[in-house]
């Protein structure tokens, strides 16, 4: 049987518990009343105030790797680059590939036609140099959590302070501070400390998600049938034509503004398989302002999507 087609988000993943109202920011909008992924969308669900439809970019959306001011785009290797291209006094086309991005320069006396085949040409060098700094920006946000007990760590758009405690010793009350509780054995190491503490993340993420999903799927019109956590290095999410939604779990750091960006860009997949006119018109049915909220994505610490 031919497998489902799959569209996917790049920019740059039993009883789970349910994210403390406490831990929710006040500003995040009430989730609908949970109901199962696939049962159809209800009157109530479906009945929204009229809502101000943005025009849709004039360029669909980049994906794979995307400087913040780029001016050219070039796929490579299944992969969009989107890049800084400048004019420089030099003899020949340079590459250089930094934290931002990638920016080629060139003569003036050299085409755009023989730039973008030298990009090409390239192709292989330029995507593994913009994958390792991702990986690099990755390991530097992590190593900046001390996984050790007081430590701050992000969690919707602000922070939770790890609470690290031995097993079997009880946990002291504390109101007025927002926690993320590890149990760990006698004399565990940052890595355990850092493992059992993204396994609590992931379970958050995984129940607001759920959250998100059944609050604007009906309000689309369309029906999710089955999330999955997903650790990508360079796609916030993805979704299939059977349903299949996968949001990266890492999202759980950013604000919940953010979080519903990605959450309506799949759905809206599930109309319009594609980054196309209509679909950024489905986007808005529902997002007004979705606009704002994908520029504040493309912001976002790189190490915040990376895994």
């Amino acid at each position: 049987m031919r497998a489902p087609l799959q569209f996917v988000l790049d920019f740059f993943t039993g009883g789970d518990p349910v994210v403390p109202a406490s831990l929710v920011p006040s500003a995040a909008p009430a989730p609908a009343p949970a109901q199962s992924p696939s049962a159809p969308p209800t009157a109530d669900s479906a009945e929204a105030p009229p809502l101000r439809v943005l025009p849709a970019p004039e360029t669909t959306e980049p994906a794979g790797f995307t400087h913040p001011n780029a001016n050219r785009h070039a796929l490579l290797h299944g992969i969009t680059v989107s890049y800084v291209f400048e004019r420089a006094r030099r003899r020949s086309i340079g590459f250089l590939v930094g934290n931002e991005g990638l920016v080629v320069r060139a003569p003036s006396w050299v085409t755009l036609r023989e730039v973008d085949a030298a990009v090409q040409e390239k192709g292989a060098w330029i995507v593994a140099k913009l994958q390792q700094f991702k990986q690099r920006q990755t390991e530097q946000f992590q190593q900046a959590i001390e996984w050790t007990h007081g430590a701050q760590v992000p969690f919707l758009g602000g922070t939770v302070q790890l609470c690290v405690l031995e097993r079997g010793t009880p946990q002291a009350a504390a109101a007025d501070v927002q926690r993320l509780p590890v149990s760990v054995p006698p004399g565990a190491s940052a890595t355990q400390v850092r493992e059992v503490a993204e396994a609590w993340l992931k379970k958050q993420a995984r129940t607001l998600f759920e959250q998100r999903l059944q609050h604007f799927a009906p309000l689309l019109g369309v029906r999710w049938s089955k999330l999955s956590l997903s650790s990508a290095n360079t796609r916030w999410g993805s979704a299939r034509s059977d349903g299949h939604i996968r949001l990266n779990w890492r999202l759980i750091h950013l604000p919940v503004s953010q979080i519903d960006y990605v959450v309506v860009h799949e759905l809206a997949h599930l109309r319009e398989m594609n980054h196309s006119p209509r679909f950024w018109e489905t986007v808005g049915e529902v997002m007004p302002d979705y606009a704002q909220r994908r520029k504040a994505l493309k912001q976002a610490p790189m190490g915040l999507a990376q895994d």
